[in-house]
């Protein structure tokens, strides 16, 4: 499968730099950071009607925000600008219309034919490309940032003009056997599923050194006017199988410096040492700057960090739940925060999967006692990173910076299952089935409609059980008289009970679907008789005996 094609339409920049070059004014037009952020920003939305529907199709519709729900942060804003800045400058050193791009490819034939990534033919053919290092822990959103953001482009352009098929990015994973040999056969897979090509085929599978590969890599990529260069997971490349670390340096900086394409090199803090262990590596590394991607502050209670508020306000809105809370209250949004330490891909996973756990039970609401559950008994796998981050010890970040959490995924999975396995029960088949002949089934979906069926079905069971020598037939009338008669004594009852402000009883294991500001839903919250004092303290529920005394005193 290729990936989408379009053909160029060019329009003016308004930069001087960038005027007549087909490359870059065939590109979307630049953007103000408002015009970008609504570009990435989801439309997801549910509708009224979808809280209404089976569990297990709220389910599905659920597991759908871990991939579509996407928030626009000021990080966001600033990797989008780089990534513009980076593919658009890169191409001004390669403009066909001058003869630059022409000498670029006569260079990389040269190096091709030589093996040596240092051969250049025209000397004049000077590069303008930049790099850039994307620096963060697992989870962090790194990967789904850049994927969001390069879906703003069109990937693959052709000018017909030039009879030329230019690929304005390509995004190749470092393999876990940290080869540079496989980060080469990966961008041979990554431009045949982008073109249509067989470059794997032409030059992956045949017996190349490493050197000849690296060259025909850049010839490639020029020959297509590769306009970034995204190389993620780099922390996995190793140094001795990529033939030493000189000669794996040497081939990123000869990318950026010498092919003139741009580079970003994404990865997690145990990528740092690729660089830092040398001078010229890490200065060509950071030529547009490194970004460290920080997981999400959430502020103080004096000044909350507003992305936090907006980002989890965005979320919260995305409930399927038939007892959800409209607004979501700050002592959820603590608790939430403490519990994912403000790594994305945890933030939006414990709300999902909080979700699929009041469904699985029965019991639809997300309250603060739900999420500490959740993360107790879902979220095992990456409690080491958590509790690292919360302790903000350096050295124990450092540790668990690399934590995949799989089990996470797994996880939803089964939660998944286990709610299409739940048979969704209408009223009218929970009634049938308190039944116990035929007759009386047939009886009680024959009035159904026209009694009120709380009342109708221990009518009927009590109807049949102290006549059983009737017919269904001669019991109707009876069944009939009783529901007429129970009616009206229901309806003076509830008159009645509503007169003298009487609470009707609801179980404690019920407690917890109450509303927020009754004492009921308070204690359903609390492990102790401490724990409530200081709730209903903090909610302004108590009475200040003190206070009272010392104005009467």
């Amino acid at each position: 499968m290729t990936a989408s094609k379009i053909s160029a339409i060019y329009r003016d920049t308004g930069v001087i730099a960038y005027k007549g070059n087909p490359f870059i004014e065939a590109l979307p037009p630049l953007r103000e950071s408002e015009e970008s952020a609504a570009a990435l920003r989801s439309s997801m939305r549910y509708q009224p009607e979808d809280i209404q529907k089976a569990r297990v199709i709220r389910a599905h519709n659920i597991c759908r925000i871990i991939e579509e729900f996407f928030q626009p942060l000021t990080a966001h804003m600033l990797l989008s600008e780089r990534i513009s800045l980076m593919i658009r400058g890169g191409y001004v050193g390669r403009n066909p219309q001058n003869g630059n791009l022409q000498r670029h490819l006569q260079n990389g034939y040269e190096r091709v034919q030589t093996g040596d990534l240092s051969t250049f033919r025209f000397e004049e053919a000077k590069s303008t490309a930049q790099s850039m290092l994307l620096i963060g822990c697992s989870g962090c959103g790194k990967t789904t940032s850049l994927e969001r953001i390069l879906q703003t482009y069109p990937q693959v352009i052709y000018h017909p003009g030039f009879n030329f098929e230019q690929v304005t990015y390509l995004k190749v994973d470092c393999s876990h056997n940290g080869s540079l040999k496989e980060i080469c056969l990966n961008f041979f897979r990554a431009m045949d599923k982008a073109l249509g090509s067989d470059y794997e085929k032409k030059y992956g599978l045949k017996r190349h050194g490493i050197e000849t590969m690296l060259a025909l890599m850049a010839q490639i990529a020029n020959a297509h006017a590769l306009g970034l260069l995204v190389i993620d997971e780099i922390q996995h490349l190793s140094r001795s199988k990529s033939g030493g670390s000189q000669e794996m340096l040497n081939f990123f900086v000869t990318m950026v410096n010498t092919i003139g394409v741009p580079v970003m090199l994404i990865g997690t803090p145990k990528a740092r040492d690729i660089f830092e262990a040398d001078l010229r590596s890490a200065r060509r590394g950071a030529g547009l700057g490194a970004i460290f991607w920080e997981r999400m502050s959430e502020g103080t209670a004096e000044k909350p960090n507003q992305e936090w508020v907006a980002f989890t306000d965005n979320l919260w809105k995305l409930q399927l739940l038939q007892n959800r809370d409209v607004l979501l209250t700050e002592e959820i949004r603590s608790v939430w925060y403490d519990l994912s330490q403000g790594v994305m891909d945890v933030v939006v996973k414990l709300f999902v999967l909080a979700q699929l756990r009041a469904l699985t039970i029965g019991k639809e609401r997300i309250t603060a006692k739900s999420l500490q559950q959740v993360y107790n008994d879902e979220l095992k796998p990456v409690h080491p990173m958590l509790a690292a981050l919360r302790s903000g010890v350096p050295e124990k970040i450092a540790l668990y910076s690399d934590l995949m959490v799989p089990e996470m995924d797994k996880r939803l999975i089964q939660l998944q299952q286990d709610i299409a396995a739940i048979k969704e029960q209408t009223a009218e088949e929970k009634a049938l089935q308190q039944l116990a002949t035929e007759d009386e089934k047939r009886l009680y979906l024959l009035l159904k409609d026209v009694y009120d069926s709380s009342l109708l079905l221990p009518t009927v069971r009590k109807v049949f059980a102290e006549n059983q020598q009737l017919t269904m037939m001669q019991l109707l009338p009876i069944v009939s008289q009783w529901m007429a008669s129970n009616s009206n004594n229901n309806s003076e009852l509830k008159s009645k009970s509503k007169a003298k402000g009487k609470i009707i009883p609801i179980k404690p294991s019920e407690w917890d679907q109450l509303p927020m500001d009754d004492l009921r839903f308070i204690k359903s919250q609390c492990k102790d008789a401490a724990e409530v004092h200081a709730a209903l303290e903090k909610k302004g529920m108590m009475f200040d005996l003190k206070s009272l005394l010392i104005q009467t005193g």
